[in-house]
């Protein structure tokens, strides 16, 4: 898993080091849990998208689609060239997740506080069908800032949702600033279990830690699902990890200088 984490980690850094300029701190920050999704949780068919058994997600924070690009071509979706074609004219990477356009993309998202809405609509539209797929979703903690989020935990709760794990991306920055000046989250883990929700937080950037919580989730029956990932925006670049302006970076040559030797360094202990 950790190999696979660097891999991901790799090829999102080519792909913002081609355009110059992205999401860089909050793509970073959901690697691993992208890591352990795709390689050790999820049913999916990379030659059939969207396979009707497939576990479903949904990137609630869609300005984070390069990290869930990368996730997707080194699984097969798609050509790994097309990686390098983000924000492209005619793209079929935009900046944002759009299920119309990439292979692989359950949701379009990128409205923060609708793709939690989606995924509880989904989880809930596979409960009436009595199906038994899983749906998971990742939110931004900065995200949860938007009423619209809590609506649609109290409806997953209410509803039993035991289909569903959200997966709160708790880096601590958000567009404005640190979370906690903006508006404080508090004990995020204590406001879920008062919802109804099964809630437990780990360590975001530690693949056992996270696949040993999901496993707990998919086996925890009649409430859904919290996954709290404690994680470090930027996570992966040290020069770059929990400053503010990494929310969305445009690249210096200094910052290219720093970019190329990750890359390198990557490259290394991905052979």
């Amino acid at each position: 898993m950790k190999k696979f984490s660097n891999m991901i980690r790799l090829e999102t850094l080519k792909m913002f080091k081609n355009r110059g300029f992205g999401h860089l701190g909050g793509s970073f920050s959901i690697i691993e849990v992208l890591s352990v999704l795709y390689l050790k949780i999820m049913e999916i068919n990379p030659e059939n998208p969207t396979w009707s058994d497939r576990d479903y997600l949904v990137l609630s924070k869609g300005h984070a689609g390069p990290a869930l690009y990368a996730t997707l071509a080194l699984k097969g979706y798609f050509n790994k060239e097309l990686l390098l074609t983000l924000n492209d004219n005619g793209t079929s990477l935009p900046s944002h997740c759009d299920r119309l356009k990439t292979p692989g993309i359950d949701m379009t998202t990128g409205s923060l506080g609708q793709g939690i809405s989606s995924a509880v609509g989904i989880a809930k539209a596979l409960k009436i069908e009595g199906k038994s797929n899983f749906v998971f979703t990742i939110v931004g903690d900065g995200e949860l800032n938007e009423g619209q989020c809590f609506e649609a935990i109290q409806f997953a709760s209410h509803h039993q949702l035991d289909n569903l794990v959200v997966f709160v991306d708790e880096n601590k920055i958000q567009l404005d600033g640190f979370t906690k000046d903006i508006s404080n989250q508090r004990d995020l883990v204590k406001k879920f279990k008062a919802f109804g929700f099964h809630s437990v937080r780990v360590n975001g950037h530690d693949e056992e830690s996270i696949l040993k919580s999901i496993k707990i989730a998919l086996n925890t029956k009649g409430k859904p699902s919290l996954i709290i990932l404690d994680t470090i925006k930027g996570k992966g670049i040290e020069e770059f990890e929990n400053i503010v302006s990494n929310h969305h970076m445009r690249f210096s040559e200094d910052d290219l200088v720093i970019i190329n030797r990750k890359i390198a360094e990557l490259e290394e202990v991905t052979r």
